[in-house]
């Protein structure tokens, strides 16, 4: 393999959420941190050179991204994910978060109804509350590991609460589907015939394994253009969330005015110097070390699932189809979330995230990032056997 994903990087000291904020977040420091979703590789070789090259220049002023970035964005998706933007349709934010809670400001008004599918990212719940919209959730049916969107439910809470707004996870997060086509215009024609806007989230659309394919929910049906906005960033495919840069596109032209609006009253005016510098590197250079590091992460992945069927019968893994996160059903344990949360942290002396944040259907259950070196997975799968043994 042409990048070493297998070298062990030390984080430590770096102001890392993931390495140095244990005693901040009630955990003991001899745990292995495998929960906040960035990655233990170093980036592409071509982005460390492109900004040294920006740091010897040694001015830093006021930074906006000209025609070339839109380009080499639209160049992306398009070859990625055969999915055609217009360059005018791309808005520059600083995170998928940040642009999820402008979005709903633009979109709703206080108080309207917002719903989504749960167990999913739970800033999503928090994006909706912090806002004042009402949270409106949808379950997500579990078949023996195999998660789907209940439709029935969802369209009869959207009809309900009259619901103005979905945000969507796509792939989603945590339980690793990627949507098929005929699953997104399903849902597509339920909101189109709702006048529900969609909020997709498709920070992980690079993250695909096997025969799985990401489909934008935009590119689904012609039809969903005029009711979407599709938020997408560089930071998770390319390790580089401390950048803080992401792009969303917004095809209506009406509703994209309203999301820019939004970001300038709130004082959002010119993205990161070094966001904008990195996301239009990785994005022109990036691809090959990309294609390494999917190779490795479905190793990785692969690796994990033999090793639960193998040596921890109590435990069932759900393969992800997308992203780099692993949903562990550990029910079988018998342990309420907290007596598992304890367990983890405390015995198996992992720093996991517990499936419970993650809303309705996520108890009992633990979220693992495998984006990491092979032999720091196979660390966290020998201390959860050695665990479990001592029950």
């Amino acid at each position: 393999m042409k990048y070493d994903f297998d070298a062990v990087n030390d984080r430590r000291n770096t102001n890392s959420i993931k390495y140095d904020f244990f005693s901040e977040n009630g955990v003991p420091s001899d745990a292995l941190p495998l929960w906040i979703a960035d990655m233990d590789f170093r980036v592409p070789d071509c982005l460390i050179e492109k900004l040294k090259q920006r740091l010897d220049h040694g001015i830093f002023g006021y930074t906006d991204p000209k025609p070339e970035y839109f380009g080499t964005v639209c160049r992306w998706f398009e070859t990625r994910h055969n999915w055609r933007t217009k360059p005018e349709g791309w808005v520059t934010t600083c995170t998928v978060v940040f642009a999820i809670c402008s979005l709903l400001r633009a979109v709703t008004k206080p108080s309207d109804a917002v719903i989504i599918c749960q167990p999913v990212y739970y800033p999503f719940a928090d994006s909706i509350l912090n806002n004042g919209r009402r949270l409106v959730v949808s379950g997500l049916k579990n078949d023996n590991g195999r998660y789907t969107v209940d439709f029935s439910d969802f369209e009869q809470k959207i009809v309900e609460n009259k619901v103005k707004a979905f945000i969507l996870c796509n792939p989603h997060n945590p339980v690793g589907r990627v949507w098929t086509k005929d699953e997104l215009v399903r849902m597509g024609e339920i909101c189109l015939k709702h006048g529900v806007f969609v909020i997709s989230d498709e920070i992980h659309s690079d993250f695909v394994f096997g025969n799985n394919r990401h489909v934008g929910f935009a590119a689904a049906d012609d039809r969903f253009k005029d009711f979407c906005a599709v938020c997408t960033a560089p930071t998770k495919t390319f390790n580089i969330a401390g950048l803080h840069i992401s792009n969303i596109y917004v095809e209506n032209d009406a509703v994209r005015e309203k999301f820019k609006k939004e970001l300038a009253a709130q004082g959002f005016i010119q993205p990161n110097l070094t966001g904008l510098l990195a996301c239009q590197t990785v994005y022109g250079y990036g691809a090959e070390w990309l294609d390494g590091l999917l190779e490795y992460l479905e190793e990785n992945i692969g690796f994990a699932e033999n090793y639960v069927k193998e040596n921890l019968p109590r435990l069932k893994l759900v393969r992800p189809e997308g992203t780099y996160l692993l949903w562990l059903d550990c029910r079988g344990l018998g342990f309420d979330d907290k007596t598992l949360s304890d367990f983890m942290r405390n015995e198996a002396k992992l720093w996991l995230d517990d499936g419970y944040i993650f809303g309705e259907g996520g108890g009992g259950f633990e979220r693992i990032n495998v984006a990491c070196p092979r032999s720091v997975v196979k660390n966290a799968m020998e201390r959860l056997k050695a665990a479990i043994s001592r029950i």
